[in-house]
């Protein structure tokens, strides 16, 4: 089964051919970053401008690159939510046209399940139940994952997504955009022990996040202080040291709570997914508490962990089989929200 996947959820256009669901053939991605960068975020208009403009020349060089045809493709799965409606709806369109003229199935995919099949790609797939912490830009939540691929969300966040957080911060010390990479790198040179933090951890038990309460102690932080030494100013403190501290009070609150999700769900396999999972210490951290439990931890390679189309390729073979390979109806709409 040869599936073009199509991706256009937030700030990225992607394309993809691939095989039975994990053999790549192609993996096209045309970044915003450079659009978006002026004003610390993603500006929503802005997005679906640019996914109009690069919706056709990223599909058309996926199939180049795949050294396929359109005619040659058996079906074509999209990204259907959630993500901002205005992007989701240049990909749905192209998706659905190109169902219609060559009357091929349309599988819609939802874009945290593309996540999740991200970090099995290219490895063995699971013949049993896993946890899988899915963090990025606009999503932090837990699932619980059968093997089939239906899954059931355990936590999400009540505020703010771990990547939204990071990039609020770095654009409160006008570090760039996008914020969780640099804040990742500052990091490395820093103290992640510098600052205490608050760690959310909520209600006993809870498997939900909040944000918002370590991003306003930051705030607070820099108005008392003043801003931290950097390469462009003097300060009492180290950027670095900021941005380490920052991002240890994130981390251990991801990786305490999705390891209390696989203790309490008895399984022995963990997944990190999504585009926060490509940050150095949260990988580390997982590894480290995984092989302490006992846990098999999946990850994704980092150039799967941002948005892209193989993934929503993966994920919609993964669907399509399980919905007896059954074709959707046209009339399919974007979904803002989707658990």
């Amino acid at each position: 089964m040869l599936i073009l996947g199509i991706e256009s959820s937030c700030d990225e256009t992607a394309a993809a051919v691939v095989v039975g669901g994990t053999r790549v053939l192609s993996d096209v991605v045309a970044s915003q970053i450079a659009v978006h960068s002026p004003y610390g975020g993603v500006v929503p208009e802005l997005a679906s401008r640019k996914h109009v403009e690069g919706i056709l020349p990223v599909i058309e060089e996926a199939l180049a690159g795949a050294g396929v045809g359109l005619t040659d493709v058996d079906a074509v799965a999209v990204t259907q939510g959630p993500g901002l409606v205005g992007a989701l709806l240049v990909g749905l369109s192209a998706a659905k046209a190109i169902s219609y003229a060559l009357g091929i199935p349309l599988i819609p995919v939802n874009h945290l399940e593309g996540h999740m099949c991200a970090a099995f790609l290219g490895g063995d797939p699971l013949d049993r139940p896993f946890v899988c912490l899915v963090v990025s830009g606009g999503h932090t939540a837990i699932y619980l994952v059968e093997p089939e691929g239906e899954s059931r969300c355990l936590g999400t966040t009540r505020d703010d997504a771990a990547g939204e957080a990071f990039d609020k911060v770095a654009k409160l010390l006008d570090l760039g955009y996008p914020g969780g990479v640099v804040i990742d790198r500052l990091s490395a040179e820093g103290n992640p022990q510098a600052f205490d933090f608050p760690k959310a951890f909520l209600e006993k038990d809870s498997l939900d996040f909040s944000f918002s309460g370590v991003k306003t102690a930051v705030a607070h932080f820099v108005t008392r202080h003043g801003p931290p030494s950097s390469a462009r100013r003097s300060g009492s403190y180290r950027v670095e040291d900021l941005a380490a501290s920052f991002q240890e009070a994130i981390v251990e609150v991801l990786v305490q709570k999705t390891m209390a999700a696989a203790l309490r769900h008895s399984v022995k396999d963990v997944a990190l997914a999504g585009g926060v999972a490509a940050n150095r210490r949260l990988r580390e951290r997982f590894r480290e508490e995984a092989a302490y439990r006992g846990f098999t931890l999946h990850v994704p390679p980092a150039r799967l962990c941002t948005d892209n189309a193989v993934m929503i390729a993966a994920a919609g073979y993964r669907a399509w089989k399980r919905n007896g390979f059954c074709r959707a109806p046209a009339e399919l709409d974007a979904r803002s929200r989707w658990l």
